[in-house]
């Protein structure tokens, strides 16, 4: 190889590790730039008004399959690690199929979510739904039945036959115990789907009307909605309470 032919391949080495040096630190910088201009988390609602309307487009998409599957990713988990404000707080049930996250299309730091069997509250669970609204000025709550509840079915047998439930599902049963009377009121030809829309109904106007919730509500800071989920469709039907 001669003098001449050796220049030129030296050249041609030189230049490709300045290029690919280049491109290298262009890469950096673009990651760089990216990470510090990532979209900012949307805005969070603080009105009952743009909770409610947040949780029911949210509602749409899960419907419709069109999901976003928002705030779900390292940045929005480093971004909610130090504090958190949830938009809203859910009291629905244990029922594997009718996680709230899921059904409104949420994501860390959104929701506050209270489960228990067929939405019974006691003291705990209802110091558990105030919290937001009481701490971090959580301004929407959703009491969410769901159709086939077991729970309620359960507990409606229990009562309807008089044979108590087992262990502390008994304890169940006899939260759901104004339910079911109101049902046995109504009547209809599914007295079970009656009785869980009526848990859902004085659920919300129990936490509605507490001693601590009333003001907020009262001052238009604080929405409690009921609603009920259907397995079948996906969708949120709003029985009461909704923000105007």
């Amino acid at each position: 190889m001669d003098r001449a032919a050796r220049l030129d391949r030296r050249s041609l080495l030189a230049g490709g590790l300045v290029g690919a040096t280049v491109a290298l630190a262009g890469c950096s910088s673009t990651r760089a730039a990216s990470s510090a201009t990532s979209p900012s988390p949307e805005a969070r609602p603080t009105t009952p008004a743009a909770a409610f309307t947040r949780l029911m487009e949210g509602n749409k998409r899960w419907v419709s399959g069109d999901l976003q599957h928002p705030d779900r990713d390292p940045d929005r988990r480093q971004f909610v690690a130090q504090e958190q404000k949830p938009f809203g707080s859910i009291l629905s049930c244990i029922d594997s199929r009718v996680p709230p996250e899921l059904l409104f299309d949420t994501g860390l730091g959104d929701l506050y979510v209270m489960r228990t069997g067929g939405e019974a509250a006691g003291p705990v669970v209802t110091g558990s739904v105030e919290y937001g609204p009481m701490t971090s000025g959580t301004p929407l709550v959703v009491v969410l039945g769901h159709q086939r509840c077991g729970a309620v079915e359960a507990a409606y047998k229990s009562i309807h036959d008089g044979k108590p439930l087992p262990g502390n599902l008994q304890a169940i049963t006899k939260a759901l115990q104004p339910a079911y009377e109101q049902a046995a009121r109504e009547g209809g030809a599914d007295p079970v789907e009656t009785m869980a829309r009526a848990q859902v109904k004085l659920t919300a106007t129990d936490l509605r009307s507490n001693q601590d919730l009333a003001p907020l509500v009262g001052k238009g800071a604080l929405a409690v909605v009921g609603a009920y989920y259907s397995l079948d469709t996906g969708e949120v039907e709003v029985l009461t309470g909704a923000p105007s």
